[in-house]
Order: structure tokens, then sequence, then C-alpha cells
């Protein structure tokens, strides 16, 4: 044995207890996100508003389901489907679509003009629905009031919530983001 041995194999030793260490507290600090599914409200391709063995669609206001399929029924008149793409959305699935959002825009400010919170998301508690494809959302958008669905938001032409009053009072008037809606501010 050389002179130099014992020295690499204590040298091994500590880088092995480092890492050791490093495994160690980074399981305790950081935890992998877990898979969300269907059961958190993510919603698979071509998903329709009469899926009820979809949560992301079962889980809506009944309000506003009925509202949805009566403008859906409506729509396939016109040679329109409207698919959603998103609806209802458990806590932690919209946690993780804050934490997606301040990834891609680089700060929860500016994540807030795309993602609410899970305490005030009209998703989280079914009120609200996000529909597909382009010709769906023009074709709610020029209709929606008159089944109460009104587009809340300018920058989410996608996005509908049930509004009682646009029957009689048509859809009111739209918010620039959600940055700008006072319910995503309590």
């Amino acid at each position: 044995m050389s002179h130099s041995e014992p020295a690499r194999i204590a040298a091994r030793r500590i880088r092995s207890a480092i890492l050791t260490a490093l495994v160690v507290v980074g399981a305790t600090t950081f935890s992998l996100p877990t898979a969300l599914d269907e059961t958190d409200g993510a919603v698979p391709e071509g998903v329709r508003v009469f899926d009820d063995d979809i949560p992301a669609v079962a889980n809506l206001d009944p309000g506003l389901l009925r509202a949805l399929r009566q403008a859906a029924m409506d729509a396939a008149k016109d040679g329109i489907e409207i698919v959603v793409n998103s609806g209802w959305r458990s806590r932690e699935y919209q946690k993780q679509l804050i934490r997606d959002a301040v990834a891609k825009y680089g700060s929860e400010k500016e994540a807030a003009r795309w993602v609410a919170a899970p305490d005030t998301s009209s998703h989280v508690s079914g009120d609200a629905v996000d529909i597909g494809p382009s010709r769906a959302t023009a074709w709610l958008s020029k209709h929606g009031a008159r089944y109460r669905l009104c587009q809340i938001y300018r920058n989410e032409p996608w996005h509908y919530e049930l509004r009682r009053q646009a029957l009689d009072d048509g859809c009111p008037p739209k918010y620039p983001d959600p940055r700008h809606d006072r319910r995503m501010q309590q």
C-alpha cells in the first residue's frame, strides 16, 4: 500500500458522506410533484360538455353545466362543436398551474395575468369553463348572453362563467385580465 492510498480512501469516504448528506437533505427539502390526472381536473383531448365521467365536467356548477350544454346543442345546429379544454380543477392542480405560470412568465405578478390562486379561482369552485376551438369561442362570444355564459377576461377568450343577469342585461364589461377582477383580490 502506498502512502497516498489511505488519503485517496479517506477522500472517497468524505465525498461519499457529502453525497449521502446532500441526497438526504434534498429528499427532505424538496418533494417531487405528484402526477396530476383526471381526478384533479386534467382534461384529456376532445372532452365534450356531455362527458359526465370526466371530473372537470362533472364537478362544474350545475347551472353552468346546464347552460353550457344548451349552448353546445344550439351551436351544433350551426356546425360548431364546443370542446371543454378545462373546467373544474382541484386545489393541487391550480397550485401546479401557478408554479408553471411563474416559471413561464418569470414572476408571480405576470403569472397572475393568466392563473388565479386556488382560493380565488373560479375553476376550483367549478364556476368556470375554458372552451375551444376558436370557432366555438367566437360562436359563444356572439351568442353566450342568451345562455347567461359570458367571457370574463379580454385576454382569455376561452374562459366563460355563468352570469345570471346576462339574460336581461347582456354580459358585463370584460376585465382586461384576472388581476383586475375584484374576486381575485380576496
